[in-house]
This record gives C-alpha cells, structure tokens and sequence, in this order.
C-alpha cells in the first residue's frame, strides 16, 4: 500500500512540475529520431541483402 501511494504522489509530482506540451513535444522528437533510425537500418540492411545476391554471379 505505502508503495502505491509513494507512486502516486510521484506521478502528481511529475504532473504538476511538467507542462504537457513540453512533455508531448519530447514523446514526439523520441519517435521520429527512432523512426529515422530504423528507416536508415532497413534501407541499409536491403543494400546490404542486394549485394550479396549481386556478388554470387
């Protein structure tokens, strides 16, 4: 029970410290940073496939 209510407080903390639009802003920039970083990866990792099937002549 204390547990919880360690919890809570810390989330009314956070809430109350925190604006909103500040805390959807960094939510959004963490996304698109991943989003970039796994779009990079895939179109490396299919040059990277096409290569080794080029290669096998």
């Amino acid at each position: 029970m204390k547990n919880t209510v360690k919890r809570v407080l810390l989330l009314l903390i956070v809430m109350f410290t925190f604006s909103s639009c500040e805390i959807i802003g960094d939510i959004f920039k963490a996304g698109m940073s991943v989003g970039i970083f796994l779009v990079i990866a895939v179109i490396v990792f299919i040059i990277f496939i096409i290569s080794k099937i080029g290669g096998k002549k």
